[in-house]
């Protein structure tokens, strides 16, 4: 069995904010030494939830696990991506697949959130003046 990770953004019409979540995924998969992860933005821009369904069964993946970057399983998590997901995969009827829980049930936000608060207070009072 291969598996293959689809990391799932919402995607922005700022081509920045895709490039730098695309950056993001090449990284988690140079971290995690998976032979099968692709970026996907739920809608606003390429590669879509279905591309990258494609590429990953190219790449010979016969599981698939998509993971929904964001914060809350929302309605986007919940209901939009799982849609696309089961439609991107239907294409492949030998494909398993399912869905991890957004990032923002992990405890290590936590860290991540307090990681950004001291490094805003370092910044500011480098540049506060008495």
């Amino acid at each position: 069995m291969v598996l293959g990770i689809i990391l799932v953004d919402h995607g922005s019409r700022v081509a920045a904010a895709n490039t730098e979540f695309e950056r993001l995924v090449r990284e988690f998969a140079t971290r995690s030494e998976l032979s099968v992860v692709e970026p996907a933005h739920m809608e606003l821009a390429p590669p879509t939830i279905a591309e990258a369904f494609e590429r990953a069964v190219a790449a010979g993946a016969d599981e698939i696990l998509v993971h929904p970057f964001f914060l809350a399983m929302g309605r986007h998590a919940s209901e939009d991506v799982p849609a696309q997901c089961a439609a991107a995969a239907a294409q492949w009827p030998h494909v398993r697949w399912w869905l991890t829980a957004p990032v923002g049930s992990s405890p290590l936000v936590f860290d991540a959130i307090g990681e950004r608060i001291a490094e805003a207070r370092k910044a500011s009072s480098a540049t506060r003046k008495p």
